[in-house]
């Protein structure tokens, strides 16, 4: 039997895709950061999206990584994780 793919929905388009093919934006609670969690197990709540910066765009202009994170987030919080999603692609 085949073992079953995790899958999430990325908050900037909404398509579901397998949880490998996503980024995972966290927050943790403890310092009270968000960053991207490279190996998808770092604590906290977490939001899965597109490795595309245009995704992250429609997800911050409708506010859905704050509501999935449940918290406010900065412009340059947003500025960083654009950053560092541009580095990924590289």
């Amino acid at each position: 039997m085949a073992k079953k793919v995790p899958i999430r929905k990325c908050v900037g388009c909404d398509e579901r895709k397998s949880k490998f093919d996503l980024i995972r934006i966290v927050h943790n609670r403890d310092d009270n950061t968000i960053s991207i969690d490279k190996k998808g197990k770092a604590p906290g709540r977490g939001a899965y999206i597109c490795p595309d910066v245009e995704c992250l765009q429609k997800a911050r202009k409708t506010n859905r990584i704050a509501r999935s994170l449940k918290i406010s987030i900065s412009d340059e919080i947003y500025e960083n994780l654009i950053k560092e999603i541009d580095m990924m692609k590289d």
